[in-house]
Formats: structure tokens, C-alpha cells, sequence
């Protein structure tokens, strides 16, 4: 087992409350179970079944880990997609995890994902589906609507998976600094090679180019259209993992404009022409 201990803090026990609330009461085999709690005093405990491959982060971005092969990286993204399905889609009260990124997914024995952390989750009810929210974490997974102080909704979620795969398929964080061609922003960049359909410069180089060409075309189109401005040109949860199964089909997306907004691009005015 893991012990999550928190230091007792009014914004600390927040969070604790949501977690325990929100994890407490769901089940799913793609997200972590919470096995026990104490709350005793100013004690703040949370016991979770141990999982011993560590967070999806470690295995990307670290340079002392064994590479994740592509079919383990499909097979991660696929599982997270349909922890995230269920939260969103299958709970009688629609769950928003709030702070999907690399770090939040663990990975047991056999490297099936396990959603973890949901301290900043927010429950929405059904006939109200939009909560407000600090902005809080990293700008790189924050949806433009969330940066712009507007309630969100499950759609938040939507657009922080969405850079959450593209880093699964390129084994670089979406903030990262890039020098490719007039592009300093990884997504952005991401985004116009999905556009020309060259989508095999994105894959990890530690993977030598060993992928599957049709899954990695349709997880870099998912991933675009996941991030795309607007909340009503991002698929639902739901229907990412029928895509990621291959039941669906995925057409090329636009390029998210709203990203520019974020990035340092060396010419704007020739690439909002290019655009």
C-alpha cells in the first residue's frame, strides 16, 4: 500500500475532503483505489493500493528509466481515456479531475494506468455542468476557457488529455522550448505537422520510429482535436476512447488558434496568415 500524508492546512484539508469524496465513492479499473483515510486531529492520511511502476511522468521524461514502447504508450493513453469516460460520463454526478498531467497517472505491475489524485477534483451535477474554479497548475494543460476565468466543465479535462498524449507520443513536455522551423512551442508545432499529415517527426526518437503508422496518426489527430479553442470542437471523453479503438474515425483537425495566445512564435503575423 501507499501512504498519502497532508499536511493540516485549511486549503490542504480542501483538498483532502475532495479527494477522499470524490475517489471514496467510485470504482474503476483505470483509476487508483483508496483503501482507507484518517482524519483524526490534524492528522490527514490517505492509503492507496501501491502501485510499483511509479507515475506515467517518471517513464517519460526521465531520462534513467526504461522507454516506453509504443504499444505500452497506446496501451496507457486508451486506459486513462476510459478512466476519464467514466468520471465524466458513467458517475451519477459528473467528475472533473481538474489536474490531468503525466504525474497523476500511476501505473502498476502490468502498466495498466491508474488515474491518481483528485484533490482539486469538482463533482457537477448533472443539470448544472459548469463549476468555477482557481486556476491553478501548470499553463501548459489549462484550457483556454479555465486561463480566461470562465466556469468550466468536463471539457477541461478534455483539452488536458489532449496534451497529456501528445506528450505520451513524443516523450517531451508540452512547455518545452523547441527550435523547428518559426515554432518555439511544442504543441503548436505538434498541431501544424498533424495539419500536413508529416505526424512521424512527433514520435519519441527514443522509439527509433517503431510504432504502429496508423495508431500513431490517429492518436496525434485525437490529441489535436482534443485541444482544440472551444469546448464544443472537443469530443467528449467517451468518444476518444472509441477513436483510440479504432471505432470511430478521426478526421484531420484545425489548428487550435488560442495557442498563440501562450507561445513565442517568432513571426506572428506570418503564421496567423499561414493559418
Amino acid at each position: 500500500m501507499a501512504v498519502k500524508k497532508l499536511k493540516c492546512i485549511v486549503q490542504v484539508d480542501k483538498q483532502f475532503r475532495s479527494e477522499v469524496q470524490t475517489i471514496g465513492i467510485v470504482q474503476h479499473i483505470n483509476l487508483v483505489c483508496l483503501l482507507g483515510f484518517c482524519a483524526e486531529e490534524r492528522h490527514r492520511l490517505m492509503v492507496y493500493e501501491y502501485m510499483p511502476n511509479g507515475s506515467l511522468s517518471s517513464h517519460l521524461f526521465s531520462d534513467s528509466s526504461e522507454k516506453l514502447c509504443w504499444q505500452l504508450r497506446y496501451h496507457i493513453a486508451l486506459g486513462t481515456a476510459r478512466g476519464l469516460a467514466y468520471l465524466h460520463e458513467e458517475c451519477k454526478d459528473c467528475i472533473v479531475h481538474c489536474d490531468m498531467k503525466p504525474d497523476n497517472v500511476l501505473l502498476d505491475t502490468d502498466f495498466c494506468p491508474k488515474i491518481a489524485d483528485f484533490g482539486m477534483a469538482k463533482l457537477l451535477n448533472r443539470d448544472f455542468s459548469r463549476a468555477l474554479t482557481t486556476m491553478r497548475g501548470t499553463i501548459g494543460y489549462l484550457a483556454p476557457e479555465w486561463i480566461s476565468g470562465l466556469p468550466i466543465t468536463h471539457k477541461a479535462d478534455v483539452y488536458r488529455y489532449g496534451m497529456m498524449l501528445l506528450e505520451i507520443i513524443s516523450g517531451r513536455r508540452n512547455s518545452e522550448k523547441i527550435k523547428e522551423g518559426r515554432h518555439t512551442y511544442f504543441p503548436i508545432y505538434a498541431a501544424c505537422k498533424v495539419n500536413e499529415g508529416d505526424v512521424m517527426c512527433l514520435l519519441d526518437s527514443r522509439l527509433e520510429g517503431n510504432a504502429d503508422a496508423e495508431q500513431l496518426e490517429r492518436a496525434c489527430r485525437i490529441a489535436c482535436w482534443c485541444i482544440q479553442d472551444y469546448e464544443d470542437q472537443r469530443p467528449m471523453m467517451g468518444q476518444v476512447v472509441l477513436m483510440l479503438e479504432g471505432a470511430m474515425d478521426v478526421l484531420v483537425p484545425s489548428i487550435p488558434m488560442t495557442l498563440q495566445n501562450f507561445v513565442g512564435m517568432e513571426d506572428h503575423s506570418t503564421d496567423l496568415d499561414t493559418f
